[in-house]
C-alpha cells in the first residue's frame, strides 16, 4: 500500500512539474514557430534560463549558462568567423593588436561543427614569420589534430589558444596532419611573438624590388612606403609583392596600400543588409606613388582576407599579374563587439567585393599563372615523409654540422635522398629551415621557390603590358565558371 502511495505521489509530482514547465514555456495564441516574434523567443530563452537555474539538481553559476547560451546562439549561425569571445580570446585579439604576445606563432581557424566525416581540426592559416611554428616547418593548410595528446576536435577555440600559449621558453607538443595521411608530432618551444608586417629588399643581381607583406596592421602602409622609397633609391624597374601566407588584417590597411598603386575607381566595397555597413573605398590619385610599373603578386592558399582585397584590386584594375596558387577565399568583414572588459562577440557584418563587383568568399582568387612549389605527394610518398620526420634525420644532420654552407647542404641532401628519395630541392629546403631555427628568416630562398623564380622570369622576359592586358577580371572569371556549370547541367 505504501509502495502504491509513493508511486502515486511521484507521478503526481512529475505531473505538477511538467505542467508547470509547459505553462512557463507555452505561447498564447501562437499556432507555429514561424509566427513567433524575436521578443517572444527572448521570453522563451529567459524562461528556460530561470527554470534551469532554479530547478537543476545542483547549484549552477549564472555565468556558465550565460556563456553557453551565447556560444550556442552564435555557433548556430554556422559561420566560423562569428563566435563568442571569452576572456582568453579577447586577450588574444588584444595582444595581436598591441603587436606582441607569447605563443608558437600560428594563425589558426577552427570549424564550429564537429562531424564524424569532417572532424573540427584546427587549421593553420599561416605561420607567423620567424616564429617557432614557422621555423619548425609548419605550413599553411596543415591541421593540428592534437595538442599534448588531446584531440583538438573536442576543444573549443578558447581551449586551443590556452593550450598553445604559455610561458616563454616552455615546450608544447602538437600533432600535425598534412595531406591525407601524413601525421607526425612536433615539439615547439613557446616564444615572445612579435607581429611583423613588411620585409623588403632588391632581388640580387636585378632591378626588381621585392616586398613580402606578412600581415595588414596599422603600420603596414607606412612600411610599404618605406620599402618603395628604398626601391626608388636603388633604381628599381619592376616590383614583386609577396602575399603568400598573409592571413589578412585590417581592411583599411589593405585599402591604404592599394591606394599607392591604384589612381582611380573603387579599391573594395562592402555590402550588408545594414545601410551603415555599405561602403565603397575609392582610390585617391594624390596618394598614388607607383604608376606604370610592372608588378607581379605572389599568392597561395594562405593568402586570405585583406591580402585578397589587395590582390583582387590590382588584378581587376589590370595593374598586376598574379602567380602561384588559388587564395583562401575569405570575403567577409567582421566586427568585434565588447560585452564588458573581459568578453565579447565577433560578428560577420558585411561581405566585401572587388572592383569588378565580385565576392570571393569560399571561392578564392585564382592566379593568372599557376605554379606550385611542390607537387602533391602520392600515398607512398606521404608515408615515407612521415618516416623521415620521425627519424629526425634532418635534425641530426644539422646538429652534427651546425655551420653548413650551401655546398654542404647540397651534399647532405644527396645523402638523405639515398634512404628518402624526395626532390633534392625539398631536402635542401628542409635542411635550411632547420639551420635557420635560431636565426632571422632570409628574405627569400631562390633555390626552393619556384613561384618567385616564375615571377622574376615574367618581369625579365615577358612584354608585361601586353601580358597584363590579356588577364581577366574576377567578374569575367566567375561569369565564365557559371556559364560552364549551366552548360554542364543541361
Amino acid at each position: 500500500m505504501k509502495k502504491t502511495f509513493k508511486n502515486i505521489s511521484r507521478a503526481a509530482l512529475t505531473f505538477v512539474v511538467l505542467t508547470f514547465a509547459s505553462q512557463c514555456f507555452a505561447q498564447s495564441s501562437i499556432e507555429s514557430d514561424t509566427k513567433i516574434s524575436s521578443f517572444q523567443y527572448m521570453k522563451k530563452l529567459n524562461s528556460v534560463f530561470d527554470f534551469v537555474q532554479l530547478n537543476y539538481v545542483d547549484d549552477l553559476d549564472a555565468k556558465l549558462l550565460y556563456e553557453g547560451a551565447l556560444k550556442g546562439m552564435l555557433e548556430a549561425i554556422g559561420d566560423p568567423y562569428t563566435l563568442y569571445l571569452d576572456s582568453d580570446y579577447m586577450r588574444d585579439l588584444g595582444d595581436t593588436t598591441n603587436g606582441s604576445f607569447g605563443g608558437v606563432g600560428l594563425t589558426i581557424s577552427k570549424p564550429t561543427e564537429n562531424k564524424p566525416d569532417k572532424p573540427a581540426y584546427v587549421e593553420v592559416s599561416s605561420p607567423i614569420e620567424d616564429s617557432p611554428g614557422a621555423k619548425a616547418g609548419i605550413q599553411s593548410g596543415d591541421y593540428i589534430v592534437a595538442i599534448e595528446g588531446k584531440p583538438t576536435p573536442e576543444m573549443t577555440m578558447s581551449e586551443v589558444l590556452s593550450n598553445l600559449r604559455g610561458e616563454v621558453g616552455s615546450p608544447v607538443n602538437i600533432t600535425i596532419l598534412r595531406g591525407a595521411n601524413m601525421k607526425f608530432d612536433i615539439k615547439l618551444v613557446r616564444a615572445l611573438i612579435e607581429v611583423p608586417t613588411v620585409k623588403d629588399g632588391m632581388i640580387e643581381g636585378t632591378k626588381i624590388g621585392y616586398m613580402r607583406l606578412i600581415q595588414f596592421t596599422p603600420e603596414t602602409p607606412k612600411r610599404v612606403q618605406e620599402a618603395i622609397d628604398g626601391f626608388k633609391a636603388a633604381g628599381y624597374k619592376s616590383l614583386i609583392i609577396d602575399l603568400r601566407d598573409n592571413p589578412g588584417g585590417l581592411i583599411t590597411s589593405a585599402v591604404d596600400v592599394g591606394d599607392k598603386f591604384i589612381d582611380a575607381g573603387p579599391i573594395v566595397s562592402t555590402k550588408s543588409r545594414l545601410i551603415l555597413e555599405n561602403h565603397q573605398f575609392t582610390a585617391n590619385k594624390d596618394k598614388t606613388v607607383v604608376t606604370k610599373m610592372p608588378i607581379v603578386v605572389l599568392i597561395n592558399h594562405g593568402s586570405a582576407s585583406a591580402s585578397e582585397i589587395l590582390s583582387g584590386a590590382l588584378k581587376d584594375n589590370h595593374l598586376a599579374y598574379l602567380v602561384g596558387e588559388r587564395t583562401y577565399g575569405k570575403g567577409s568583414v567582421q566586427q568585434v563587439v565588447p560585452l564588458g572588459e573581459q568578453n565579447g562577440i565577433k560578428l560577420t557584418i558585411a561581405r566585401y567585393y572587388t572592383p569588378s563587383d565580385t565576392n570571393i568568399d569560399k571561392i578564392g582568387i585564382p592566379p593568372d599563372l599557376e605554379v606550385k612549389n611542390m607537387e602533391t605527394f602520392t600515398k607512398e610518398q606521404e608515408e615515407l615523409y612521415v618516416k623521415m620526420i620521425e627519424s629526425e634525420v634532418i635534425n641530426k644532420m644539422v646538429e652534427a654540422n651546425p655551420n653548413m654552407k650551401e655546398i654542404d647542404i647540397a651534399a647532405a641532401a644527396e645523402r638523405i635522398a639515398i634512404d628518402y628519395p624526395f626532390d633534392l630541392r625539398l631536402l635542401r629546403r628542409l635542411l635550411r629551415v632547420q639551420l635557420q631555427r635560431h636565426q632571422p628568416t632570409p628574405l627569400y630562398d631562390m633555390d626552393y621557390d619556384l613561384q618567385l623564380k616564375a615571377a622574376i622570369k615574367i618581369l625579365q622576359e615577358e612584354k608585361f603590358s601586353d601580358l597584363v592586358k590579356k588577364t581577366k577580371t574576377l567578374k569575367q572569371l566567375q561569369d565564365e565558371a557559371t556559364q560552364k556549370e549551366t552548360v554542364a547541367v543541361k
